[in-house]
């Protein structure tokens, strides 16, 4: 039977939820004001500089009298230093609340543990992980990217069953093999808005001229990101529009314009070094979707975190190889529309 407490951080996040793609790379968070058991005040964090969701949920609460009789629910530690916004665990502190109850502490180490402290310096009762790894799950990205001083990397690609991701072409003129369904389509988008960066190699980039932006999911489209060593893509691709904000990594010496950051690297670049560029760019998170080549990169180098591949039914024989991914761990398995999607987890690299 679930407890008062689970009850009201799992509303929590729910709540913190709503702020997909437009927190990071703040971390997702969902408040709420408790009194006499029932919810007087609630709020979340929903863009990346704006109010965190400990402000939210508090000046939400109409009778402000009752804050000392009440108990915050919230699914991340309150930070404790001064950023974009003032420090969240001062607030509580003000706001004389009584409780509060925290899903998970924030690895981030301005924070780790200093909010916890501030409250129970003040004399609040404070509890902490209840429903912890739902919480660590909703924002494995901002861990990740807090831990091990990378973006979060989300490997993504559409197979056939006999293990092909697409016909061999030559150039741009012939149509991509056609695997996912409008469904499958519509849930890569969906990928596309959780994470804030999506990149593709050259090959890609070349052969399909993609524009890499959230069309079938609502959402804040990612930051572009290509592998182009010799600055071969066209000037009139898509990935150089400037309608969205881009990084090419090149061995080229580039001048960078609105919207559009050429990022020098070596002839043999290093994916380390790549993960690295965008880490110092506070990139959270990236989402790969091809070539082969380069996704087999990552898999190879253990620079990974999770893969979401897409299984049709069609067989074609003969084309490019899928990337294979051995003794990691499967986290579950999916079926739309005769279409499988099997979730894999990079047991090597775990967050804890």
């Amino acid at each position: 039977m679930i407890s008062t407490d689970e009850k009201y951080i799992n509303r929590c996040l729910y709540l913190a939820r709503l702020g997909v793609s437009y927190t990071a790379p703040n971390p997702m968070v969902g408040a709420v004001v408790v009194h006499n058991n029932r919810i007087i005040g609630e709020g979340y964090h929903r863009h990346y500089g704006e109010a965190h969701a400990e402000p939210n949920a508090i000046s939400s609460v109409k009778a402000k009298e009752l804050l000392p009789e009440s108990t915050l629910y919230v699914s991340l530690e309150p930070c404790s230093h001064f950023g974009k916004t003032p420090p969240c665990a001062n607030l509580i502190v003000n706001s004389k609340i009584k409780r509060v109850v925290i899903a998970a502490l924030d690895s981030n180490p301005k924070v780790a543990g200093n909010g916890v402290r501030i409250l129970q310096e003040a004399g609040i009762e404070v509890k902490v992980g209840v429903l912890e790894q739902q919480a660590k799950l909703l924002n494995k990205r901002f861990y990740c990217f807090q831990e091990k001083k990378r973006p979060f990397v989300l490997l993504k690609w559409a197979q056939t069953k006999d293990g092909f991701i697409d016909k061999k072409r030559s150039d741009a003129s012939e149509n991509a093999l056609s695997i996912s369904n409008s469904l499958t389509r519509q849930l890569t988008h969906k990928m596309r808005v959780e994470n804030m960066a999506i990149m593709v190699g050259t090959n890609t980039a070349m052969l399909d001229n993609p524009s890499l932006t959230a069309r079938y999911w609502s959402g804040k489209s990612p930051i572009r990101i290509v592998i182009d060593k010799e600055n071969i893509i066209p000037e009139n691709y898509h990935l150089k529009n400037q309608k969205t904000k881009t990084i090419i990594f090149t061995s080229k010496d580039l001048e960078s314009k609105e919207n559009l950051e050429f990022i020098r690297i070596d002839d043999t670049y290093n994916l380390e070094v790549i993960l690295s560029k965008l880490y110092e760019r506070n990139i959270q998170s990236v989402l790969v979707e091809g070539g082969a080549k380069l996704l087999s990169n990552f898999i190879d180098y253990g620079l990974w975190d999770e893969a979401n591949v897409e299984i049709s039914n069609a067989e074609i024989k003969n084309g490019v190889a899928a990337p294979e991914i051995k003794n990691t761990k499967v986290r579950s398995k999916k079926n739309f529309e005769r279409h499988q999607y099997i979730y894999y987890i990079n047991s090597s690299i775990p967050v804890r």
